[in-house]
Formats: structure tokens, C-alpha cells, sequence
């Protein structure tokens, strides 16, 4: 048994960190130096749940 993924295995193109998405801004990888496309990552999450605060400035709406 290997201890290396599937897709390292298969010469396949893709990263182990976990791809952040922003409200407000670019999207970025939990790896240093990524330069893997977004929709290659086996994991993602929205900036809210890492209390990023940028998810605040894309709901505020005017009440009233």
C-alpha cells in the first residue's frame, strides 16, 4: 500500500491544501506558492467559516 493519493499517483494535476473563497477577493490555496486552478482542489471552503470579515461587506444591505 502507498502512502501517496490517488492523483499523485496517477501523475494527475492537483493540490492538497484547501481552496479559500472570498466575498470580496481572489480566492487563494492553503499551499504556498498554489498554482493549481480552483476547481482542481479536492476541498474548499467560504472565508465566513475561517471568520474572515470580507463576507460581512457582501451582505450588509439597507434596511428601511
Amino acid at each position: 500500500m502507498s502512502s501517496e493519493c490517488r492523483e499523485c499517483l496517477a501523475g494527475l494535476e492537483h493540490c492538497h491544501g484547501t481552496v479559500i473563497h472570498h466575498a470580496w477577493y481572489r480566492s487563494e490555496c492553503t499551499e504556498d506558492g498554489c498554482i493549481t486552478p480552483e476547481v482542481v482542489h479536492a476541498f474548499s471552503v467560504d472565508c465566513d467559516a475561517l471568520r474572515c470579515t470580507c463576507g460581512a461587506l457582501a451582505s450588509a444591505h439597507r434596511v428601511g
